[in-house]
């Protein structure tokens, strides 16, 4: 009885049916990336089947890659929800400083993902055309957010809104990917919150300090 409750729950909730699957699949493919991934487990922890999470999804290569746009989809969502841009220039950027370093402090299976995906070589990636525009999105925040603070005067560099991204990216990124051969090589538990606290002031300190820093003039 409770099986067929269960399938007809699913039938009247395609969406949360969907939802189920991606969440487990991300669980088990930033454990044990696309390879090692299984989708006999994922079907049996969402309770489904095979042949409906192909139904969904196609195959188990459009299973993993609707998990990477879902990814995607969530730390872009977070930046849109900062509304950035009702704030002056130097809090906004310490703001998506400090989201970044949030979210990706918080989201392990995040950073699992993009470092598979990176031994992959982008392969799976580069068939989604929903990640690079959802991509887009952080780099027109932090240029609009470059172009205020040099029309207001607080910005003094000329700087690369893709640059940009990837200095607030490498770190925040590193301190999860990291964090274990880091610890152990520096006996450092970077989860410890007085460590977490002053890494999160020094990054945001670092960019803040970057915009703002006037160029010395070539002589």
């Amino acid at each position: 009885m409770r099986r067929a409750a269960e399938r007809e729950s699913r039938k009247n909730d395609p969406e949360k049916t969907r939802d189920d699957i991606l969440n487990v699949a991300t669980e088990e493919f930033s454990a044990y990336g696309l390879s090692g991934g299984r989708v006999d487990a994922i079907a049996e922890k969402t309770r489904t089947s095979k042949r409906m999470i192909y139904y969904y999804f196609g195959s188990k290569e459009g299973l993993y890659l609707a998990v990477l746009e879902k990814a995607y989809r969530k730390i872009r969502s977070l930046e849109a929800d900062l509304e950035l841009a009702d704030m002056p220039p130097v809090e906004a950027l310490r703001t998506l400083v400090a989201s970044t370093f949030d979210h990706d402090e918080n989201n392990p299976d995040f950073v699992r993902l993009v470092s598979i995906e990176n031994i992959h070589h982008a392969n799976h990636m580069k068939r989604s055309s929903e990640i690079g525009e959802l991509n887009l999105s952080i780099v027109r925040t932090i240029g609009e957010i470059l172009e205020r603070g040099r029309r207001e005067g607080v910005f003094h560099r000329d700087v690369d809104a893709v640059d940009l991204h990837m200095l607030i990216s490498a770190f925040c990124f590193f301190r999860v990917s990291n964090r274990y051969t880091f610890g152990t090589i520096f006996h450092r538990d970077l989860s410890e919150p007085a460590l977490y606290d002053r890494h999160k002031r020094m990054i945001s300190d670092a960019v803040i300090a970057y915009v703002t820093q006037p160029v010395a003039k070539q002589s």
